[in-house]
């Protein structure tokens, strides 16, 4: 495959003579189908780099062909031809991975922008694999010193999780910046408003993984003492009780008054019952939530033989069996492109290094309670293992 080749799709014969004239004079090696399945067939033969191709075409339309295009090379590069009147088919185009859209009567320094766009894309493809390629060999070669296969596996599933988070992240950039240009480029408000706020929410996504990665680092060393089991929930609740109302969700808080003070991290603490909190707010704002009044709810008790409770429920959302067993897996998240999962395994981490439980209870639909339970008696068994 060559990046000089182009297939130029149309059913009107003067737009692809034109164009193929246009587009071999700046170097390009051209071939031309007039339809939708003749351009599969041309596909086949020639494996073009680039494919400009009109929406609107009898048979096979462009959206159509774009879809397949993408099954068959999801690297290819798709450039569409739109009237001014297929706004809504070309924005739905960029949702599909096409590269750009340019509309009829064709500009040429439109045209020459989208295509220096699929040259760019196609180069940072090659570059980023070629990167990927050089950290895999890193990777091979420092985890063969790794003696410990278990250690080894657990390496391997959080490199891929965060690759992952990162890599979502990364493509919300990409899309808001794209969003943005075309902004410029069109002038275009609304295009604009929207781009920056797509690259708003994804900076965002980047401080919040990365305070949740330095979290976690900094879990690994707990700061026990003896405090009020009640501050932790009583602070989370007075940090969300604001948010929540403002979005028209009711926080409810119960605060046990038997509890006496036991020996904890109270900030490790805090962190957790907040990611949970958060969780539940990010549940009852979904579009798939309850449609009663949505409700959060924390909760603390004295349990028999436990230091204390703490439950955060809510009453949205909802999760099946399959879903609630990886919860505290690495990089496990329900929220799709928007979460790490690194919150909840670093809960599960702070509850672990408490000798508590984190357990959780949840019905699709019906919402989800989590509880963790704290030992009563934890002061003893630190003082135990300092001896």
């Amino acid at each position: 495959m060559t990046a000089q080749t182009i297939l130029l799709v149309d059913d009107e014969e003067d737009i692809r003579d034109v164009l193929s004239i246009s587009l071999e004079d700046r170097g390009y090696r051209v071939y031309t189908a007039e339809n939708g399945q003749a351009a599969l067939d041309m596909h086949d033969q020639v494996n073009p780099a680039i494919v400009i191709t009109d929406i609107k075409m009898p048979g096979i339309d462009g959206i159509q062909l774009l879809r397949e295009l993408k099954q068959r090379n999801p690297d290819i590069e798709v450039i569409m031809i739109t009237g001014h009147g297929d706004l809504d088919l070309a924005i739905q185009s960029l949702k599909l991975e096409a590269t750009d859209f340019v509309t009829k009567p064709i500009n040429d320094d439109i045209l020459e922008i989208a295509l220096k766009r699929a040259q760019d894309r196609m180069r940072m493809r090659g570059q980023l694999r070629a990167y990927t390629e050089n950290l895999e060999k890193m990777v091979e070669e420092k985890t063969r010193l790794l003696i410990d296969s278990e250690r080894m596996a657990a390496v391997g599933e959080t490199v891929s999780g965060l690759s992952h988070a990162i890599k979502n992240i990364a493509g919300g950039l990409k899309g808001g910046a794209f969003v943005l240009e075309k902004g410029i480029t069109l002038d275009n408000k609304p295009y604009l408003l929207q781009g920056w706020e797509m690259l708003k929410g994804n900076v965002d996504r980047i401080r919040n993984l990365s305070l949740n990665l330095l979290n976690y680092g900094k879990a690994a060393a707990m700061q026990y003492r003896l405090c009020d089991p009640n501050q932790p929930a009583r602070e989370v609740s007075e940090l969300m009780a604001p948010q929540m109302k403002s979005k028209g969700i009711l926080m409810q808080t119960e605060l046990a008054t038997d509890l006496k003070p036991i020996c904890f991290d109270p900030e490790n603490i805090h962190r957790s019952l907040l990611n949970l909190v958060t969780n539940a707010l990010d549940a009852c704002l979904e579009k798939s939530a309850c449609s009663e009044k949505k409700e959060v709810c924390l909760q603390t008790s004295k349990p028999p033989g436990w230091g204390v409770e703490y439950r955060v429920s809510d009453n949205c959302g909802g999760m099946n069996a399959n879903v609630k067993d990886k919860l505290f897996r690495t990089f496990f998240s329900t929220k799709g492109v928007r979460g790490s999962g690194i919150g909840l395994m670093l809960t599960g981490k702070i509850i672990k290094q408490h000798d508590g439980v984190i357990e959780v209870e949840s019905q699709p639909g019906r919402g989800s309670q989590f509880r963790i339970r704290l030992p009563e008696r934890f002061i003893e068994h630190l003082i135990s293992n300092n001896e």
